[in-house]
């Protein structure tokens, strides 16, 4: 590949279920060249995310942000080294995050991006943990779910870059924490190394029974990042006053038609006296430092750890995302680029 192309993974057709390998696209271009106030940088990790299925479908009026369009290139955080800068908020050779997508090389504005300092942390985390999933954690447990020391909070897609995150948050609080995954490995990881008080494999055993064994007197704070059967059994079990903080639906991501699902989850919420809240994290925007600041704090102390599940290689983008919608990925999914 000549030194002066840039590679980029677009959307070749909007899928219809389940994305296909055909429904993207690995286009050869020149690599940009920034204009005033713009930076250009050669990226180093970009991330995959659950959110990015969303963004390959057509518009739609519930859509809170627009999707990517037929051709263009897939949307996703990605960290790497300003090569060319016009803008007086970085010089060349300066770390930098920002939303340039699954490419070798993307140009932004300079206020658009953030500085990133590769003492501090390796800067992959800068897309994971001390990036948008844990700031989505950081915000929508403490400022949605109000846990309380001595709360129930039981987490879905507990290994995950998110689920991993609210969980400890949740322990740091004070709270007792069950984590739901998808195999005896992912539960042993999150009971064993990441400190949750349980576990349950949504594979292997009854959710409902479980929920209703572990949580003889509720749940306080449900954390959904996965919608569908999980979800109904968690309702079910919410404690009086409980919270469900709705924060993905990675289980109806791929649906072809509207999901089928329980017809109690207002009865539930109004005798429970509770309530189902949806977020994101954008909503938190102007506080964003005040996250990474405090994730940063217990990431030095000890108190909360992250696990990255890294795939070498721009080439393989497609592969490894369809596999994190299929629950492949273990911990925080990103691609090294270079």
């Amino acid at each position: 590949m000549p030194e002066d192309t840039n590679r980029s993974w677009t959307l070749a057709s909007r899928p219809n279920g389940a994305p296909k390998l055909t429904d993207f696209e690995l286009k050869e271009s020149p690599i940009p060249t920034p204009g005033a106030g713009e930076i250009l940088i050669a990226t180093r990790y970009h991330s995959l995310d659950p959110y990015m299925r969303g963004r390959m479908n057509p518009p739609t009026p519930a859509a809170y942000t627009a999707p990517v369009p037929v051709g263009g290139v897939m949307e996703s955080d990605s960290v790497g080294e300003v090569i060319a800068s016009n803008s007086d908020l970085f010089n060349v050779g300066d770390i930098a995050m920002g939303k340039i997508g699954w490419q070798e090389y993307g140009v932004l504005d300079g206020r658009d991006a953030r500085k990133i300092d590769p003492d501090a942390a390796p800067i992959s985390t800068s897309v994971g943990i001390l990036g948008m999933p844990g700031l989505t954690a950081y915000f929508g447990l403490f400022d949605v779910g109000n846990p309380i020391a001595g709360d129930t909070v039981v987490v879905s897609a507990a290994s995950g870059a998110v689920g991993a995150v609210v969980g400890q948050l949740a322990k740091i609080n004070g709270c007792r924490v069950i984590g739901v995954a998808g195999s005896d490995e992912k539960v042993s990881y999150v009971v064993d190394e990441l400190g949750f008080d349980a576990g349950v494999n949504y594979k292997t055993e009854n959710v409902a029974e479980r929920f209703q064994a572990l949580c003889p007197d509720g749940i306080n704070v449900y954390w959904d990042n996965v919608g569908g059967p999980i979800t109904d059994a968690a309702v079910d079990h919410l404690a009086i006053g409980g919270r469900a903080v709705i924060c993905g639906q990675i289980a109806l991501y791929n649906a072809t038609s509207p999901p089928q699902g329980p017809r109690n989850i207002a009865r539930m919420l109004l005798t429970r006296r509770a309530r189902m809240e949806g977020f994101l994290v954008f909503q938190f925007s102007d506080r964003f430092q005040e996250g990474l600041d405090r994730l940063a704090m217990w990431i030095r102390d000890g108190s909360l750890k992250y696990r990255e599940d890294v795939v070498d290689g721009i080439e393989n983008s497609p592969t490894a995302f369809i596999g994190l919608l299929n629950g492949a990925n273990f911990g925080k999914l990103v691609v090294k680029v270079s």
